[in-house]
């Protein structure tokens, strides 16, 4: 295969002249320019000294394959229509060169403490020509009056608001480096200005040929990628050369190419998303909350990618398949044909999880597979209303919960787990990858401690589907109830109790041990004893004993061993009625729960 680049040295003076003039410019996914102050001095630096800068990386626009909507550099002020060349790799270089060495205008930049300021720069001459000091310190950065202050703004330290007060401290301006008439110009009256003195003439001579010359004939190595390189070999060449910035999604690069065709994706994403955001909500007041609130712009185009390339599948095409290079070749066509029932299959995915007894974005195990999810619901269409498809629509998922399948990379399982659902619900021997390999081993229950991991988070939505109730009111901890009552996941044995009782920290502060409750109940609990909380709710609540019993047993908890503050008969039990919910959930029973090492690690059996 013939070399898609080629590679060569180019002058500095030639690349900024292009971006001036607009044949060299920005593809839009670019960020925006955000180098602070102490790096365009170090760069400046670098460069009067010929020091290496690193290598720059083109791509030569035009072709039909590579179509990215793009922009002129900041400070260009050309209105060119179509660039020759677009900037891959050096953006940041390339914009604080042109705006310090080129453009006559004071430099967009910003402090390192993040404060916008505007900026020239100058070398100071003398120091540029004693050995004493260090390159960065000859060159200054001078606010846009040209004047530096202290105290305050109350003392003038330096003032080179006018040429002559350039040419009384002998600082040379950068911004006209470029600009040989010009620095022949400046030159001239500056040597003028001190009566054509020897030792001035001298000694301008040598910063002329030791430092601009080195600037105005510095060169950087450019790699250049020809018109024809393919799409996702140009996103995967930036994202190689761009470790050192700000990551760049799948998104934003398809938002530059849709954008050569005069569609916004950004906007369009921005009103699904706030559709998402709302109709995924417990009420209208807890928007942050939203089932919905933590799905991404790349979430919904590798979701819509999904459902396109299996409908295309369908009709006889390639395999089915989501990665990165597969959104990128999403045709803007296929997105408009298919945003709409993706969007709608987002939804009912939201009510679907509702009914699980997941309310919030926090709560959330997987907000990865929400993409298979939504693609499965936006092909089912009305067929997921029917009793046995959503039986295995819930199997299916908490398959992926519990087994904790679904994290890191899951491009190939959301394609396998799509594909093969479809062809589950036509033939029950078919059965999703996913649901056939799901495993849960009982010792989980120990490690998982908080709701960090996926599963934890499964369980506790599986305990409130069991019917979990308040211990004290007996209320439902259904959606309408389950942020205005502050619900949260506490000890049954408090954390206070179980340590002066020296009871292992592995179960006490595992899964096993914790459930929903109300704040207003934990705060009763406090760290006491479960026999003492549990008496002061009836005292002083009005509840009594066997309202108290059916409400906590309603959490899978043996009331009387609670009750006795028997720690181990309460640990073991629960860990048996988790175990039933997991099994029943993922539609197979749960392994091993009687092998020897869960004798050893629990205390007893829990078969």
């Amino acid at each position: 295969m013939p070399s898609s680049f080629k590679s060569n040295d180019i002058e500095v003076s030639a690349i900024l002249k292009a971006i001036s003039t607009g044949e060299n410019q920005l593809p839009d996914f670019q960020r925006g320019w955000v180098w602070d102050d102490d790096h365009i001095i170090s760069l400046i630096a670098s460069i009067s000294n010929a020091y290496p800068v690193g290598a720059l990386m083109f791509l030569e626009y035009g072709a039909e394959s590579v179509r990215f909507k793009y922009r002129a550099f900041e400070g260009a002020t050309s209105t060119a229509a179509k660039p020759e060349v677009l900037v891959l790799d050096g953006q940041q270089r390339l914009t604080s060169i042109f705006g310090a060495l080129y453009c006559r205008n004071a430099v967009n930049t910003r402090t390192n403490k993040n404060k916008d300021i505007k900026r020239f720069y100058y070398l100071d001459i003398d120091k540029c020509l004693n050995s004493e000091f260090d390159r960065e310190e000859a060159v200054l950065s001078i606010p846009e009056d040209k004047t530096v202050r202290s105290d305050f703004g109350r003392q003038i330290d330096l003032d080179l608001s006018a040429k002559e007060k350039e040419f009384e401290n002998h600082m040379f301006p950068l911004n006209i480096v470029y600009d040989l008439i010009a620095c022949n110009n400046w030159q001239n009256e500056y040597q003028a200005f001190h009566q054509y003195d020897p030792n001035i003439l001298q000694r301008y001579a040598k910063f002329s040929v030791e430092v601009l010359h080195t600037i105005q004939t510095y060169k950087v190595p450019v790699i250049t990628l020809d018109k024809d390189t393919p799409k996702d070999a140009v996103c995967q060449v930036f994202e190689n050369v761009n470790t050192g910035g700000v990551s760049l999604t799948v998104f934003e690069l398809v938002t530059a190419i849709y954008a050569a065709d005069n569609f916004v994706l950004r906007q369009d994403w921005e009103a699904r998303r706030s559709e998402f955001v709302a109709k995924s909500a417990l009420t209208p007041n807890n928007t942050d909350a939203a089932i919905l609130a933590g799905v991404s712009a790349t979430d919904f185009l590798t979701a819509t990618t999904l459902y396109s390339r299996y409908m295309i599948k369908q009709m006889g095409g390639e395999a089915v398949s989501c990665k990165r290079k597969d959104v990128l070749r999403l045709p803007l066509e296929e997105y408009k044909k298919y945003a709409d029932i993706v969007s709608k299959g987002f939804l009912k995915a939201a009510v679907f999880l509702k009914e699980q007894r997941i309310f919030s974005a926090r709560d959330l195990p997987y907000s990865t597979q929400l993409i298979p999810l939504s693609v499965i619901f936006a092909l089912l269409e009305k067929k997921a209303q029917d009793i046995t498809i959503k039986g295995k629509i819930a199997r299916w998922y908490w398959c992926g919960v519990l087994g904790e399948l679904y994290g890191g990379a899951n491009e190939t399982r959301y394609a396998n787990d799509v594909t093969g659902f479809m062809l589950w619900i036509e033939d029950d021997l078919q059965v999703p990858d996913t649901v056939r390999r799901a495993f849960f081993n009982p010792q989980r229950l120990l490690t998982l401690q908080t709701r960090i991991s996926a599963a934890y988070k499964g369980i506790m939505a599986l305990i409130l589907a069991a019917g979990a109730q308040d211990f004290i009111s007996g209320s439902a901890m259904d959606f309408t109830v389950f942020l205005d009552e502050n619900t949260d996941i506490h000890h049954i044995f408090p954390k206070d109790y179980c340590e002066k009782q020296n009871l292992k920290k592995e179960k006490w502060n595992s899964i096993v041990n914790k459930t929903p409750i109300f704040a207003r109940t934990n705060r009763i609990i406090g760290g006491k004893a479960p026999s003492d909380y549990l008496d002061q709710m009836c005292r002083n609540n009005h509840v009594s004993f066997e309202q108290l019993k059916t409400y906590v047993s309603s959490h899978k908890i043996n009331f009387e061993a609670m009750y006795s503050d028997a720690f181990d008969e309460f640990f073991v039990d629960r860990a048996k009625a988790l175990l039933d919910l997991i099994s029943n959930a993922m539609g197979r029973p749960i392994a091993e729960r009687g092998s020897e090492e869960v004798i050893k690690a629990f205390g007893a059996s829990l078969a």
